[in-house]
């Protein structure tokens, strides 16, 4: 005899699935953590969201970091625009074929140094698609297009010295940088005790109605 799931329990997966999908399918820059002053390779991660292709990545370059070079991929260019102090404000990866298709993502690393008074990296990103829209990942972090933001953790010691060799430096013991998005991990987690609950009030129903039969 086939048994139906309660709808709490359905209610739960949907959450937990959906919440979770959702998540990461933002534009992020990783990783979600670095010490100040320290040398490092940030990865531009873009998912495709839409039939159309992605064709364009425009990133905004925080004023609390210096980025000094870029990773080649291929079938992509890059274009990088300065400011009048020569600091580098923008970077614009434009695809030479037909892009990012609807079930791919791509990553774009560049290398730099935190500022050793920086305290987080708001990185604004604009997705232009071959249809010829543009998503503009500019939000807080709470908005349905949030930016992505690094966080900055004060140095231990002294900052590193290996210029521009993508080192990583480390804030002490448990502190080190992290490579997960802090907003799809808050939201991960919160559909994970949705379903946790929904499956505890699942049980107990079930427990229920056996003890009234018997």
């Amino acid at each position: 005899m086939k048994r139906k799931l309660p709808i709490s329990t359905v209610l739960g997966l949907l959450l937990l699935f959906g919440a979770a999908g959702t998540a990461f399918a933002h534009v992020t820059v990783q990783p979600g953590e670095v010490p100040q002053g320290s040398f490092q390779v940030f990865t531009v991660r873009v998912p495709t969201e839409k039939e159309s292709a992605t064709v364009e990545v425009r990133l905004a370059i925080p004023d609390g970091v210096t980025i000094s070079r870029f990773e080649p991929k291929p079938d992509w260019t890059y274009e990088i625009e300065r400011n009048a102090d020569g600091k580098i404000v923008s970077v614009t990866w434009k695809a030479e074929g037909p892009g990012l298709s609807a079930t791919e993502f791509g990553e774009f690393r560049m290398q730099g140094r935190v500022a050793n008074d920086a305290t987080e990296l708001v990185w604004k990103a604009y997705q232009t698609y071959a249809d010829g829209e543009t998503v503009e990942w500019i939000g807080a972090p709470d908005a349905d297009r949030p930016a992505s933001v690094t966080r900055v953790i004060p140095a231990a010691g002294t900052p590193a010295s290996d210029h521009d060799t993508g080192a990583t430096v480390t804030a002490g013991p448990g502190r080190a940088a992290s490579a997960r998005d802090p907003l799809a991990l808050g939201l991960s987690a919160a559909a994970l005790a949705l379903a946790a609950l929904a499956l505890l009030v699942a049980l107990r129903n079930a427990r229920s109605r056996a003890g009234s039969k018997a």
